[in-house]
């Protein structure tokens, strides 16, 4: 996703967002099913990359859409919207595949994602208006010169690190969050394990609120408040009660979405031109935070055990904070 996500944006600048929105929905419901097929392990990996390679046509390109058609107002209320959808997805996907494949094999996990995301696009190409606002952008030789204005951007480029940090953190609380409830003094099962994914749900119905918020209060004093709230709920996080681990997961969560609807719609009032680029440019970023997220942890859980990963978690929060505070601009100035 992080390589495919740039190219996917200006794809999407050159021939439509509705377009490429359709029918990378498409290619995403055909390797879905496709992935059921697979006879190896190498297979199956393969069948994923390609899922990888198409997901940016319809995650990035959305908010691209959204900046274009919606009034600069009320833009973040519809990205808000639209990560609520994710999350909504996102949690779904993970209960629903545990009792899939418990009961009917891993297989038909991917069966039924497919055929749920051809319902899906049946739906985005019936139902989804076209484009009033678009604009086509320029020549195939303007891509790596529009890719560097948007890196040299000191706005985009705190928007792009917002998403690094704000992945990285969702991705490093939830892996190893489950291996310091699987061990002493809880011993949590595979099941319950998975169960603590329904705090994405209080994620879900925070996060239009907050996109009302950022619509009215700007997006620095947004992510401002999120990093807030993730370091908060990653300390309580430390104490050794099941219930209050829970409790600090759902602030975490809910700081997580809040960070990404502020940096993901604040794209849309910095870049004017290669709008739906931009957007894949911070996908890039957002998906390489989920790598950082998940492989930075680890020699900190060996050495020192789940405070050693808060530790870092809290350390990235105030990044988060000093790149709000530094790159995003207050309210009154957010608008260009």
């Amino acid at each position: 996703m992080a390589l495919a996500a740039p190219f996917a944006g200006r794809i999407a600048d050159l021939f439509g967002r509705k377009r490429i929105i359709v029918w990378s929905a498409a290619l995403l419901a055909l390797t879905s099913i496709a992935a059921a097929t697979a006879t190896s392990l190498n297979w199956l990996i393969a069948w994923r990359f390609l899922q990888g390679l198409v997901t940016p046509g319809v995650f990035a390109v959305t908010i691209a859409y959204i900046n274009d058609e919606w009034p600069t107002a009320r833009a973040a209320s519809a990205v808000g919207a639209y990560v609520s959808g994710t999350i909504m997805g996102g949690f779904s996907g993970r209960i629903a595949s545990g009792f899939i494949a418990e009961y009917f094999g891993w297989r038909w996990i991917f069966v039924i994602l497919g055929i749920v995301v051809a319902a899906i696009t049946l739906v985005l190409a019936w139902g989804l208006p076209p484009e009033r606002r678009f604009q086509k952008a320029g020549a195939e030789s303007e891509l790596f010169a529009t890719a560097i204005g948007h890196l040299r951007n000191p706005r985009l480029l705190a928007a792009y690190c917002s998403g690094f940090c704000v992945l990285g953190t969702q991705v490093a609380v939830f892996t190893y969050v489950t291996f310091y409830l699987a061990g002493a003094p809880f011993f949590l099962s595979p099941g319950a394990l998975g169960a603590i994914f329904c705090v994405y749900l209080v994620g879900a119905a925070v996060t239009p609120f907050a996109g009302r918020a950022i619509d009215r209060y700007g997006h620095r004093l947004a992510v401002l408040f999120a990093a807030s709230l993730g370091a908060a709920g990653v300390l309580i996080a430390l104490v050794p009660r099941v219930s209050i681990v829970l409790i600090g997961l759902t602030l975490c969560s809910c700081g997580v979405f809040i960070a990404n609807s502020a940096s993901t719609s604040f794209i849309g009032t910095v870049a004017v031109k290669g709008r739906a680029l931009a957007v894949g440019l911070y996908v890039t970023f957002y998906y390489a935070g989920a790598s950082a997220g998940s492989t930075g942890p680890a020699w900190l859980w060996h050495a020192y055990g789940w405070p050693g990963c808060v530790t870092l978690i809290v350390c990235v929060q105030a990044l988060l904070a000093s790149i709000a505070w530094v790159g995003l601009p207050p309210a009154a100035q957010r608008r260009f």
